[in-house]
């Protein structure tokens, strides 16, 4: 193993994109947007993938799995939602 300056600059450089944020903003809004687009996306592919069995396009085996990826997207959806609910309430508790 050769551990020269060149090769550890070399490694380093390749590893590197490994620790950059991708394209994502760090800013919540943008956290947000990402999440809901995902919420969305999730919601389509469910309603696809019940559509295409109803007309028998689809297998059960990937309806069952659709329909469980979004129950659990929807209950995410919902304990977030509860969350940011509780934390407005107790802001709007606190003494002036």
């Amino acid at each position: 193993m050769d551990v020269s300056s060149l090769s550890a600059a070399r490694h380093y450089a390749s590893a590197r994109p490994a620790t950059e944020p991708g394209g994502q903003s760090s800013s919540p809004f943008g956290l947000a947007s990402a999440m809901a687009q995902d919420f969305a996306a999730t919601m389509a592919q469910g309603e696809t993938r019940a559509m295409q069995s109803m007309t028998g396009d689809a297998d059960p085996h990937s309806l069952v799995l659709a329909l469980a990826q979004t129950e659990l997207a929807v209950e995410t959806v919902v304990t977030v939602r509860n969350k940011v609910v509780e934390a407005y309430q107790e802001i709007l508790r606190m003494p002036v």
